[in-house]
């Protein structure tokens, strides 16, 4: 097969932005090039790659094949540049990080520190559920991902950075705001409001009640942070986050921290990236400031 390396990227661009406009616009060509370019790629391979459905691109299997292939070498080839540049003393490069919802109180004042050190990196930051990040690990989208919770299932590898203490909240007006050392128990008669399932903290939360014996009475379940907070200040429940999520305060925007026997639950923050992978210098380089911080 005769397909060249920049024909690779704009069928990778393809599959990632999910249309023939969004691939052209991504390699700087117009869209007739990009037509002639994929149907090229099309007539190389001899399989029909991928399908278009109301305007949306859809990937036959022999398409996600290439695309995993095309995914491979250009993480290899950009690997070999940041080498290069390395060895020439320079420091260039893309890094690209998948963070879970909660650390983004946090992950971008630590990439703005490394950013500084390293002004000529171009980084990309996605912020998603923790389903969203597990997906992405799983397809190898990026360097690396920050979490509380790395999947099970998958053969990772990671490092743990930093404190992820979960907290109860409540209204600051709750008439359970001002007591000290209450049991767990004594929330029985209290509505919670918690994350979705399958969030880092819903899966701690959980695993800490069943320890606990507790069953909590689950008014609703949220999926962010923020949302929860609101949803506490009203007067609609308790909640249970990270005390991250509340800027390492005690108290914030009409929430309280509340003080009950067995919190805050003990969690913690990896840096984690698929078993086997052969990380970048840029993210070898972030790796090690993120547990420079941690030290």
């Amino acid at each position: 097969m005769n397909v060249s390396f920049r024909q690779l990227r704009l069928f990778l661009a393809l599959h990632e932005t999910g249309s023939v406009s969004g691939a052209a616009r991504a390699m700087h060509v117009t869209q007739p090039t990009a037509s002639m370019q994929l149907r090229e790629i099309g007539e190389a391979v001899g399989l029909p790659l991928y399908e278009v459905i109301g305007r949306k691109v859809h990937l036959t299997p022999a398409g996600h094949d290439l695309a995993r292939t095309a995914r491979a070498m250009v993480r290899e080839w950009d690997s070999f540049g940041q080498q290069v540049a390395a060895t020439k003393g320079l420091a260039r490069g893309r890094l690209k990080v998948s963070v879970v919802s909660t650390a983004k109180y946090f992950v971008p004042r630590l990439l703005g520190r490394f950013c500084h050190k390293h002004p000529a990196i171009d980084v990309a930051l996605e912020v998603l559920n923790r389903d969203g990040v597990v997906q992405r690990m799983r397809e190898n989208l990026d360097d690396l991902y920050i979490m509380s919770m790395p999947p099970a299932d998958l053969a990772v590898e990671g490092e743990v950075f930093m404190a992820n203490p979960l907290v109860v909240i409540a209204a600051s007006r709750h008439p359970l705001a001002r007591g000290q050392g209450l049991a767990l128990r004594a929330l029985a008669e209290q509505r919670f409001i918690l994350r979705e399932r399958g969030s880092g903290t819903r899966m701690a939360s959980d695993r800490h009640f069943r320890a606990e014996r507790f069953v909590p009475d689950v008014r609703m379940e949220l999926g962010s942070n923020e949302a929860i907070k609101e949803a506490v200040a009203g007067g609609l429940g308790l909640g249970v986050v990270s005390q991250h999520a509340l800027h390492g305060h005690s108290r914030e925007h009409g929430v309280v921290v509340l003080d009950v026997q067995g919190f805050p639950i003990a969690s913690q923050w990896s840096i984690v990236h698929l078993a086997g992978k052969r990380l970048s210098p840029i993210a070898l380089a972030f790796r090690d400031h993120l547990l420079g911080h941690a030290r």
